[in-house]
């Protein structure tokens, strides 16, 4: 475990496309920021659709990405806040219900640790742990939206939680990735509240918002209201998904189509008159823009179809104030925000990370978000609960 009052704070993102790791620690002129001293990252080619498929090929990004890190902040990395990912992870609400049997019948904190502990008494399948468990409010005799119940006086004390599992031999998986790169998971956590911890204001978490983490192999969402998780989702769609429909659509090769993606989608607005050309391996290639426009429109429509189901599930589409933000290396896409603001009917933004310090230039990037929020979780030891694999 580590020490009670570390000087320094490690977030590692294990991304589908890529690794990344950043470093902090909080700013000695102001104790209220944290500051960037340490980021490394590397491709991942060992990893589909969040999940680990081959272990060394992992561990060899991890120590990479890691080692990088290291390297530009001078401090040695032992453990880290780590993100689990892929479509494996899912989530659902469970209530939990307890007595209140002291004399004066106050609530204490060791309540409201075992009314939550109760929520988390569900039937799952043997393959399945529980990672998170998130406290929405609390409910004391037949008294509603209570925020925290310490201190208040009943009888009978209710929890409305939203609990977050993940597949046993994915994060077994994941554990021997850590394992072999000689780093010991301090806490676990999915990538998309990471992100939020990253971008979002104390307002939007507040008023309902809907952070949306696209990234190569899997698009992470979390809807944060009043303040807490309402609910998680991992879809496996994300930035890949847009090359290989590009590569087929087009009749090119997988690097040409990448190209072409970073280089020419978009998904607004008029496509550029003429034709695309480029050069790779020495060969010239040509596209129609309308070709490219619309290849990357039905994909990323496609997703948002699926973003929006999953906000009918909990009956907030089209209801979020806070409206959507945008992280990972996706949400840099040319003209997402509209395109997402008109599918979705929610004002929609690309994140920007809350005020730090230090080596912040490398870090404003989108697709670091995660690995920001990971660093700043670690220093907050996650408050929300965890299970199994917060002492893995």
């Amino acid at each position: 475990m580590r020490e009670s009052s570390p000087s320094h704070f490690f977030g590692l993102d294990i991304g589908t496309s890529s690794i990344r790791c950043v470093i902090g620690m909080v700013d000695a002129s102001d104790p209220g920021h944290s500051s960037i001293i340490g980021h490394g990252s590397a491709p991942n080619l060992g990893m589909r659709k969040g999940v680990v498929v081959h272990i060394d090929d992992v561990v060899e990004a991890v120590i990479h990405a890691i080692t990088e890190a290291e390297r530009v902040s001078g401090v040695r990395m032992e453990g880290a806040t780590v993100n689990i990912n892929g479509s494996h992870v899912l989530g659902m609400n469970s209530r939990g219900v307890i007595a209140i049997s002291t004399a004066n019948r106050e609530i204490s904190p060791d309540d409201r640790l075992r009314v939550e502990e109760a929520a988390t008494i569900v039937q799952l399948p043997p393959n399945r742990e529980i990672i998170q468990v998130f406290a929405k409010n609390y409910r004391l005799d037949g008294q509603d939206n209570i925020k925290d119940p310490v201190g208040m006086q009943g009888v009978r004390l209710e929890v409305d939680t939203h609990i977050v599992t993940a597949s046993s031999p994915a994060l077994k998986s994941l554990n021997a990735v850590l394992e072999k790169a000689h780093i010991q998971p301090s806490n676990h956590t999915v990538s998309s509240l990471a992100a939020a911890e990253a971008v979002l204001n104390r307002q939007q978490k507040e008023s309902g918002t809907l952070l949306l983490d696209i990234g190569a192999g899997t698009t992470n969402l979390v809807v944060i209201e009043d303040g807490e998780v309402q609910h998680v989702a991992v879809l496996p769609i994300g930035g890949v998904h847009i090359t290989n429909d590009l590569a087929i659509g087009l009749k090119t090769d997988l690097d040409v189509a990448e190209i072409v993606k970073l280089e020419h989608a978009r998904l607004t607005g008029k496509p550029k008159v003429g034709t695309v050309t480029l050069r790779h391996n020495e060969q010239s290639h040509t596209f129609e823009p309308d070709d490219i426009q619309m290849i990357t429109e039905a994909r990323v429509e496609e997703l948002l179809e699926y973003v929006d189901k999953e906000l009918k599930k909990i009956h907030r589409s089209r209801k979020l104030p806070g409206g959507v933000v945008l992280v990972g290396g996706t949400s840099k896409l040319p003209g997402i925000t509209e395109f997402t603001k008109d599918k979705l009917q929610l004002a929609t933004r690309v994140g920007a990370l809350q005020p730090l310090g230090g080596l912040v230039d490398t870090v404003q990037d989108p697709a670091y978000a995660t690995a920001v929020g990971l660093m700043l979780l670690d220093m907050l030891l996650l408050p929300a609960w965890s299970g199994n694999c917060g002492s893995a």
